[in-house]
């Protein structure tokens, strides 16, 4: 698709991965919404601020009020990874899920109708290589962007007929402030923002960014005992 004629909508685009995805797609020529709780924190040159929570029904709606003109969807917005499943506290795993899971979806059922009555368009999903391998110390994260894949299955063949392209970028660790203090090998946004939009121009239906998540897809087929070889 050709993006300096679209218009796209950014969640959590006031830092990291959300902002290099809208300066990305800025410097391709699309007009951007850079969505954020607070929209006073986007600073990037070019991009339209605009107000949503996505874990709030009322900024969501309000939102999808506020534009008109989308034809992109890209949900980037999420929250840092750290409750175990076992141990942490319910309301951090729900905080996961909340935004990763049922914020997407809000936001998608949100902004479909004006996707849709502009002509179609896209969606860009954005995932991780946790959405097929999962690590106990981020157990409520992987869970969470597991069901986000799942949902996003499901919207590729419920969209497909209203000329939406519903697409997923699975990633690793990124070089942001979200996990700064993760120790390992970590991926510059903004390379992984050029592939992510390459992709969704290509109408690739999985943007696989990584070494590690090309690793942790082609596990799947091997099974458990390849996905975790540390079981017994």
């Amino acid at each position: 698709m050709d993006l300096s004629t679209s218009t796209v909508l950014v969640t959590g685009a006031n830092r990291g991965f959300g902002r290099a995805l809208a300066a990305e797609l800025i410097g391709r020529g699309a007009t951007v919404h850079a969505a954020a709780r607070n929209p006073d924190q986007v600073d990037l040159p070019g991009a339209r601020p605009l107000a949503l929570d996505i874990t709030d029904p009322n900024s969501v709606a309000a939102a999808a009020r506020a534009t008109g003109d989308v034809t992109v969807l890209v949900n980037n917005a999420a929250s840092p990874p750290g409750a175990d499943l076992l141990t942490g506290d319910l309301n951090d795993i729900r905080r996961e899920m909340d935004t990763h899971y049922l914020g997407t979806l809000s936001v998608t059922r949100a902004f479909v109708p004006q996707i849709t009555a502009n002509g179609g368009g896209a969606i860009l999903n954005i995932l991780s290589g946790l959405s097929w391998v999962s690590f106990p110390q981020f157990g409520a994260y992987c869970a969470a962007k597991s069901a986000e894949w799942s949902l996003t299955n499901a919207l590729r063949l419920q969209l497909a007929d209203q000329g939406i392209r519903v697409s997923a970028l699975h990633v690793g660790y990124m070089d942001t402030d979200m996990i700064r203090e993760v120790d390992a090998p970590k991926s510059d946004p903004t390379d992984i923002a050029r592939i992510a939009v390459d992709g969704i121009a290509a109408g690739a239906y999985e943007i696989v960014a990584d070494d590690a998540s090309r690793q942790a897809q082609a596990a799947l087929a091997g099974g458990v005992s390849v996905l975790y070889p540390q079981l017994p």
